[in-house]
């Protein structure tokens, strides 16, 4: 993972995995406004008033993919591996003569730079040239702000790896998200925790995102549904220099919690386990997707034992290899987080999509988005039917052993005991 730099939208502080505790609708500018009425050519044909028409089902075409992407500042980090995987997965389906053999793909880039509002400007610009999709940043804020103009335009919007389950809430029928939900990876977590025995935990989260302020939550309504305890909650600021406070309110809990789960991601992460550890305390550390980096790895002794949810494990083996000769094979390197992987399998649920669409027609992919059911990624089926527009998707278990990723498991609670989400 590269090392990240935190990143100011006017007064509040956005780090990548951050999103907004409340969300407002945002503003159109009168140039997005003026972008959204220009006409871009397609491949249908034009009618006798020169408005274009979208070509016939099953007749081929372009599949236009506009991606609002973080390509530099915080977001970075997930946004750029995830691209990576997408556009491999596209030239190999283009090579093979496109989607089902006549549905090319076409990928227009913009770079949000990890901002809210040029994520919304870079959304209007996509929109404005007839995109049959648009692909957000792996975040809620940005992908909220840009999904809301592609639910305006009736185009489907789907995050690389938002994994805020307030994202289709907050914008609408037309949002959906490549991950599975907060809430659903901490129902895992609370599982894996009673599991293994732990009766008192105790929680640390931040205000500054919905991420790291939602998920403590969700965590302890579904540990304590379990008979668990949260003897503790504490919070920090992202970006903080220092954990002792929050170290010393933990050693001085009574009873002491046996294990501790926070949704703290670089640099927080680490700061706080050398702090926590440093202080003597080896309760057990659950975490989250945002940690599983080559950063958190490098640890070494210190992270031995962090338990996390993610998406897979990241292992040149099994389904996964081909995708890793693959990926060395165009971009001369093995992939460094697991971000790459679910970029390539939204192009496999695309792929699904476009077939069972056999359209490039905006209205036909998202009707057919919001009806798939068991789209064959690498990690896994993918589905969308009958859930929120957030992927149903099994949640991988890791735990660090040795600096390297072990599988402790992958599990896909039941729906009815999944907190349920907050907006």
């Amino acid at each position: 993972m590269k090392k990240q730099q935190q990143i100011t939208k006017g007064s509040e502080l956005m780090q990548r995995k951050s999103g907004p505790s409340k969300v407002t609708k945002m503003a159109v500018s009168l140039s997005a406004i003026m972008l959204l009425s220009a006409c871009a050519s397609g491949d249908g044909e034009a009618t006798a008033s020169g408005e274009a028409t979208a070509p016939a089902a099953g007749a081929a075409c372009t599949v236009k993919v506009g991606v609002a992407g973080s390509q530099t500042g915080g977001l970075a980090y997930i946004d750029v591996p995830n691209l990576e995987g997408f556009e491999l997965w596209a030239e190999q389906v283009n090579a093979a003569g496109g989607v089902d053999g006549k549905f090319t793909i076409e990928t227009v880039v913009k770079d949000t730079r990890s901002d809210a509002a040029q994520s919304a400007t870079v959304a209007a610009e996509l929109v404005a040239e007839e995109i049959s999709i648009l692909i957000t940043p792996g975040d809620a804020d940005p992908s909220i702000a840009a999904g809301q103009l592609a639910q305006d335009a009736g185009i489907a919007a789907v995050s690389w790896f938002g994994s805020s389950p307030i994202l289709p809430l907050a914008v609408g029928d037309h949002m959906f998200s490549n991950a599975f939900g907060d809430n659903t990876q901490a129902k895992v977590l609370a599982d894996h925790a009673t599991e293994m025995g732990y009766k008192n935990a105790y929680t640390l989260g931040s205000p500054d995102s919905a991420y790291t302020n939602l998920l403590p939550g969700y965590f302890k309504e579904a540990f304590e549904a379990n008979g668990g305890k949260v003897v503790g909650e504490g919070t920090f600021s992202m970006g903080q220099a220092s954990f002792s406070v929050i170290v010393d309110e933990i050693k001085a809990l009574s009873p002491a919690p046996d294990v501790i789960m926070t949704p703290a991601y670089e640099p927080d992460f680490p700061t706080f386990i050398k702090a926590l550890r440093g202080a003597g305390i080896t309760a057990a550390v659950l975490g989250t997707d945002g940690i599983d980096s080559p950063t958190t790895l490098a640890l070494a002794d210190i992270a031995e034992g962090v338990t996390y949810t993610t998406a897979g494990v990241l292992k040149n083996e099994g389904a996964m290899s081909t995708f890793f000769t693959d990926y060395n094979g165009k971009y001369g390197k093995d992939p460094e987080t697991i971000y790459a992987v679910t970029g390539y399998e939204l192009g496999l649920t695309l792929d699904a999509v476009v077939k069972q669409a056999q359209s490039c027609d905006a209205d036909a992919i998202w009707q057919a988005w919001s009806n798939l059911e068991g789209a064959q990624g690498i990690t896994g089926a993918i589905s969308y039917k009958g859930g929120d527009r957030m992927a149903i998707r099994e949640v991988a278990l890791v735990e660090i052993k040795n600096s390297e990723r072990s599988l402790v498991g992958t599990f896909s609670p039941d729906p009815a005991t999944v907190p349920k989400a907050q907006l």
